[in-house]
């Protein structure tokens, strides 16, 4: 796929970085130093036009991560460029202008193009079976920073997290941003005791606030986006806004609040969505997103998302499982829901370790 399609500028090497891991893990150990060395030589930030959080976090910034865990080898510290730009308020905009450095836009979101940067930071501590103190410390800044800037409370007593554009909140909160509940009651089981359960409230009071987005619904089931600003609150006030496409992040957010509490009421508002994708989105051939959740007789828009298999019922599965089902004390997901196991032991020597032996029962037999 061309750099442009990815990542709307000229940044090259997408496929060399997301392919690291890869190398390494099949032992492609020639390739793999042919790939590093391109890294290491070629890979250049300095080029014109802007660059999607999202994108280069998932590819870029993953590939490298995985690359560094795998091998203990520094590739290109990724981080050092993050850390040495201004941030406005303290958090990072959506867009990054590989010519100066400098952030495009100034438009700042928990939800699309830049959430998952915010979930890695926590998990890839946690991957490191709590040892990578760096992510754990730029996750502990940034929650400060949005805690500080975009969450606010409506009138109705309902906690949000708004986006922030140039300094000017635009209070609106989309589907993508509800995975936050989660993401924020993961990272409070790890947090000082004073801190503890100030953020497992918020945690709480913003999966509340996303489950009201799906309760004030005529289907039970929430809209891309929810709004603050018109005197209704947590209901899409725009056409555009009032579709429903199978979508994980509420019921992400509600598997690891039970995970983490326990409380009943996460496993109940689980099942009013499994009765609502039931009745409005099953269709003959499986389940289809639709038009407009505010109204009993919607419209489907035929199209089965990867991610309602991915994530939508793996986590509704695990909502109702013994927490010894991918617990979360050995296993991360990944913001497709992919579990990947918290590194316990060095991979590469148990890699190595299960690679000799397989070929040494190979050669016995």
């Amino acid at each position: 796929m061309h750099a442009s399609a990815l990542t709307g500028g000229g940044l090259r090497g997408a496929t060399v970085v997301d392919a690291l891991d890869t190398l390494y893990i099949m032992e492609l150990e020639e390739e793999f130093q042919e790939a590093k060395k391109w890294v290491e030589k070629s890979f250049d930030l300095n080029v014109n036009g802007e660059a999607s959080l999202f994108e280069v976090n998932i590819r870029y910034i993953g590939g490298l991560l995985a690359a560094y865990y795998l091998t203990g080898e520094e590739v290109m510290n990724i981080r050092k460029v993050l850390n040495r730009v201004e941030k406005p308020q303290g958090l990072y905009p959506n867009f990054l202008s590989p010519v100066t450095g400098n952030w495009v836009q100034h438009h700042v979101s928990i939800g699309g193009l830049g959430d998952s940067f915010y979930e890695y930071l926590i998990k890839s501590w946690l991957m490191s079976d709590k040892k990578d103190s760096e992510a754990k410390k730029m996750y502990d800044d940034a929650l400060e920073a949005i805690e500080k800037h975009l969450v606010r409370r409506s009138a109705g007593g309902l906690t949000y997290i708004a986006e922030w554009r140039g300094g000017i909140l635009d209070h609106k909160m989309g589907h993508l941003a509800c995975f936050s509940g989660g993401m924020i009651a993961l990272g409070a089981e790890h947090a000082s005791e004073e801190r503890k359960q100030h953020y497992m409230d918020l945690a709480a009071e913003i999966t509340n606030t996303c489950h009201e987005s799906y309760a004030r619904s005529d289907t039970k089931l929430g809209p891309e986006a929810f709004r603050f600003d018109t005197g209704t609150e947590a209901m899409a006030t725009r056409l555009s806004e009032r579709y429903y496409i199978l979508r994980p992040e509420v019921v992400e957010s509600y598997m690891y609040m039970w995970r983490l509490t326990h409380d009943l009421k996460y496993r109940q508002w689980g099942w009013e969505v499994v009765k609502a994708l039931e009745k409005h989105c099953r269709v003959e051939a499986g389940f289809s997103g639709i038009r407009d959740v505010y109204t009993t007789v919607p419209t489907h828009d035929n199209m089965q998302q990867s991610f309602f298999l991915a994530e939508t019922l793996k986590y509704l599965y695990l909502l109702f499982c013994e927490d010894d089902v991918l617990s979360l004390d050995d296993w991360v997901f990944n913001t497709e829901a992919h579990p990947l196991p918290v590194n316990h032991t060095n991979f590469k020597t148990k890699a190595r370790w299960q690679h000799n032996v397989y070929f040494q029962i190979a050669e016995e037999h």
